[in-house]
C-alpha cells in the first residue's frame, strides 16, 4: 500500500520501488513507530479529532500488531515501502475504516523523525549502560592493582613507573567522559517532533505538549521545518560513538602490544583468542584487533551522514533516508565491541611480575634518581645530566640503575649515598607521588572512591 498513490495514474516501476524502499532496514523501528502512533491517537481523541471508539480500536489494533511482530506471527513483506506503511496497512486490514484515521494531523516526515529520536534515545541509554559495565570492570582492576607496578610510556618508550590501577584509571576517565557525552546529547534530542507535519505544522488543533508528555519528551520542538530536517541528534550520537570506538581502539592497541611475546604483560583468556591454521603455537588477540579495526567502520558512518547532510536545503529531502543504515550499523558495531571488550578485560590475566621487571629494567626510575640529587642540593639541570651519564653507563654494562654499586654511583657523583636504592625502588617511586591524579596508592584510593561514587550517583 502506498500512502501517496492518489495523484498517480501508473504503478511504480519495480526497480524504483526497490531503490526507494526502506522497510528492509527501518523495520527495526517497528516498536517506536507503534508507540508513537498510540500516543498520537490518544492525543487526537483528547482533542476531539477522532472518537474514543476509534481511538480504542486503533490502540487495540496497534498493540496486536506489536505482539504479533514480537512473537514472529507477522512477517515484514516486500510490497510495503517502509515501516510506516507496513503498520498502517496491517492496522487498516485488521480494524477497517478506523485505521485510516490514524494518520490525521501528521506526515511521514514528522513520523520518521519521531521514530528515529525514540530509537536513538533508547540506544543512547543502552550504550551508556554498556559503557558503565565496562567502567565497573575497570574499577575492579583499579581496586585490585594499587601495587601492581608497571612502566608508564611516552613515545612508546618507558618513561616513569606507574601502577596498573593508575593505567586502568586513565581509561576509566575516558569512558566516564563518553557517558557524559551520551547524557548531553540525549538531553538535546529530547524534544518531540510529532505535530510538525510535512514541514509547516497542521490546521488540526493538536496538543503537542500532551503528545510529548506521553512519549516522555521534555516538550515539543519549536520549529516545524527544523523538526523534520534535523539530524543533528543522530550526528551527535555517531560522533559520541566514534569517540567511544576510538577509546576502545586505543586500549585494544595496548592489549595487543601487552599480549606480544616481547611484552608478555597479559594473558588473554582462551575464550577471547583464536589460533592459526598453520602455526600451532599461535594465540592471537583477534577480538582486540577486530575492535580496533571496526573503529574505522564507525568513523565511516559519521562521515557518511555528515556528507549526506551538508548540502540539503530545508526541509525534508529523500537523501535523509540514508541516515538509517549507517546509523544502525554503527550502533550495532559499538554495542558488540563494548560487550566483547568488557568480557575480554574481565577474564584477562595480568602478569604482575613481568610488568614490574619491565619497569625496573627500562630506567623508568631515572627521573626519581634525578629528584634524589635535587633533594641533596644538586641543581636539577646538573642532576639531569648526571643521571643521563648513569643511564649510558648502565646501557654499556647491560644493567639497571638498581644493580649499580654505591661505588659506581659515587664515581659519577659523590653526593650519592646508600639511600639511593630506596629512593629509586619502584615502591618508593610510586608511593611518593601523592598529589591528586598521581599513581601513589593513597592518591589512587581517593580517586577510586570518587569513581565509585560517580558510578553510584546516577
Amino acid at each position: 500500500m502506498k500512502l501517496w498513490g492518489g495523484r498517480f495514474t501508473k504503478e511504480e516501476d519495480q526497480a524504483v520501488h526497490e531503490f526507494n524502499e526502506s522497510l528492509s532496514f527501518d523495520r527495526r523501528l517497528y516498536r517506536h513507530d507503534i508507540m508513537g502512533s498510540i500516543a498520537h491517537v490518544k492525543m487526537l481523541a483528547k482533542q476531539g479529532i477522532v472518537s474514543e471508539e476509534d481511538r480504542d480500536a486503533i490502540i487495540a489494533g496497534l498493540e496486536g500488531i506489536l505482539k504479533d511482530i514480537e512473537e514472529g506471527k507477522l512477517e515484514f513483506t516486500k510490497e510495503h515501502e517502509d515501516i510506516h506503511s507496513f503498520v498502517e496497512a496491517n492496522l487498516t486490514e485488521r480494524i477497517g475504516e478506523a485505521g485510516k484515521r490514524l494518520h490525521t494531523g501528521r506526515s511521514r516526515n514528522d513520523q520518521v523523525a519521531l521514530d528515529m529520536k525514540l530509537y536513538c534515545r533508547d540506544q543512547a541509554d543502552e550504550i551508556s549502560g554498556l559503557v558503565k559495565e565496562l567502567e565497573q570492570v575497570l574499577l575492579g582492576v583499579m581496586e585490585e592493582n594499587l601495587e601492581t607496578y608497571m612502566p608508564g610510556f611516552t613515545h612508546l618508550q618507558k618513561a616513569q613507573p606507574v601502577t596498573l590501577a593508575h593505567h586502568a584509571g586513565a581509561y576509566f576517565e575516558m569512558f566516564e567522559r563518553d557517558r557524559g557525552r551520551l547524557a548531553d546529547l540525549r538531553k538535546r534530542m529530547n524534544r518531540c517532533p510529532l505535530g510538525a507535519g510535512a514541514l509547516a505544522g497542521t490546521t488540526y488543533p493538536l496538543d503537542r505538549e500532551y503528545t510529548a508528555e506521553l512519549l516522555e519528551f521534555d516538550g515539543p520542538t519549536y520549529n516545524s521545518m527544523d523538526s523534520v530536517a534535523d539530524r543533528d541528534y543522530l550526528i551527535e550520537l555517531l560522533s559520541a560513538l566514534s569517540v567511544i570506538a576510538m577509546h576502545l581502539s586505543r586500549f585494544c592497541e595496548e592489549i595487543i602490544l601487552w599480549n606480544s611475546n616481547e611484552y608478555r604483560f597479559v594473558e588473554i583468556d582462551d575464550a577471547y583468542s583464536t589460533g592459526s591454521s598453520i602455526m600451532p603455537q599461535k594465540k592471537n588477540p583477534d577480538i582486540a584487533e577486530l575492535v580496533r579495526g571496526k573503529t574505522g567502520r564507525v568513523y565511516g558512518a559519521l562521515m557518511s551522514l555528515l556528507t549526506t547532510m551538508k548540502g540539503i536545503p530545508l526541509a525534508y529531502n529523500k537523501d535523509m533516508q540514508e541516515d538509517k543504515e549507517v546509523a544502525f550499523d554503527a550502533i550495532d558495531t559499538v554495542k558488540n565491541c563494548l560487550t566483547l571488550f568488557t568480557g575480554m578485560i574481565s577474564t584477562m590475566t595480568f602478569r604482575k611480575d613481568v610488568m614490574a621487571a619491565s619497569a625496573k629494567n627500562g630506567f623508568a626510575n631515572a627521573t626519581d634518581a634525578a629528584d634524589y640529587l635535587v633533594n641533596k642540593g644538586v641543581p636539577f639541570r646538573d642532576a639531569h645530566g648526571i643521571v643521563g651519564q648513569l643511564v649510558l653507563y648502565c646501557i654499556d654494562k647491560g644493567i639497571a640503575l638498581d644493580d649499580m654499586s654505591l661505588e659506581e654511583y659515587k664515581a659519577v657523583c659523590p653526593v650519592f649515598e646508600e639511600d639511593i636504592y630506596d629512593a629509586i625502588s619502584l615502591k618508593t617511586c610510586v608511593e611518593k607521588r601523592t598529589v591528586v591524579g598521581a599513581p601513589g596508592p593513597e592518591a589512587m584510593k581517593k580517586v577510586i572512591e570518587a569513581c565509585r561514587e560517580r558510578l553510584a550517583g546516577e
